[in-house]
């Protein structure tokens, strides 16, 4: 059973600073003491509730982010994901794994302590009034080579249901259970083939304006779909931001 979610932002060393300071500030977190033999690791703490977004500097790649899954038994999480086609990756206190397209996740031990997932938070506009915006899903992008594969592998691994959709569907939500912070979400790429890669989204209740927040922190805009915008962030992870209720997760 996983009972949460975290979402790791991983950072090369000269693009740590920068990853920390920019999401800090898209998401109303403050940060944990840092930890781990060389302080790579480090929570992004939200003011209300409790935290499912970390990062880390790791020693080589560019970055990007991975998801931990929360499990009462990650040895034998592990175990199950590998009869479903993932590949062991490297286990110490916790198992590193990789889906069959090539995604990193981990399964990690629950905390002791209950969770209780952070509800939006609410940003000033200029004009007067308030909008919302929330940190509430990671996407899962699957070229169009490893879609059937890892498709099933998502839903079968997480025993989460698929939102009702059409068989052909290129997004895929995934129902989340009450209390766990982050959606999933399948999306088939038009790239024929290529990895499997993740990036995260934000729910927003004015897209414009958290758009225009974003900029004013250093972001980029890449490209505006009709229900989402792409974002590269100042050390040029991908993220979007998605006309979804902030609270509730779904299209309005």
């Amino acid at each position: 059973m996983i009972a949460w979610t975290t979402a790791f932002l991983d950072s090369a060393a000269a693009d740590w600073s920068r990853t920390l300071a920019f999401w800090q500030a898209a998401t109303a977190t403050s940060l944990s003491p840092f930890r781990g033999p060389d302080d790579e690791f480090v929570t992004l703490v939200p003011a209300d509730g409790d935290p499912f977004l970390r990062a880390q500097r790791v020693r080589s790649g560019p970055g990007g982010v991975h998801l931990d899954l929360h499990v009462p038994e990650p040895r034998a999480a592990a175990d199950a994901a590998a009869e479903l086609g993932a590949h062991e990756v490297a286990a110490s206190d916790h198992v590193v794994m990789a889906s069959p397209g090539g995604l990193a996740f981990c399964f990690v031990d629950l905390d002791a302590d209950p969770a209780r997932r952070p509800g939006p938070v609410r940003w000033p506009l200029a004009a007067g009034g308030a909008h919302a915006s929330l940190l509430d899903q990671l996407a899962v992008d699957v070229p169009a080579d490893r879609w059937p594969a890892e498709r099933r592998f998502w839903a079968a691994l997480t025993g989460w249901p698929e939102h009702p959709t059409a068989p052909d569907a290129e997004l895929v939500p995934l129902r989340r259970p009450d209390g766990v912070p982050l959606r999933l979400l399948l999306q088939r790429l038009d790239e024929p083939s290529g990895a499997v890669r993740a990036h995260l989204d934000l729910a927003c209740s004015d897209r414009a304006a958290e758009t225009e927040r974003h900029v004013a922190l250093g972001a980029r805009v890449e490209r505006v779909r009709q229900h989402w915008t792409v974002l590269a962030d100042p050390t040029g992870r991908r993220y979007c931001l998605t006309d979804r209720d902030p609270a509730t997760g779904a299209l309005p």
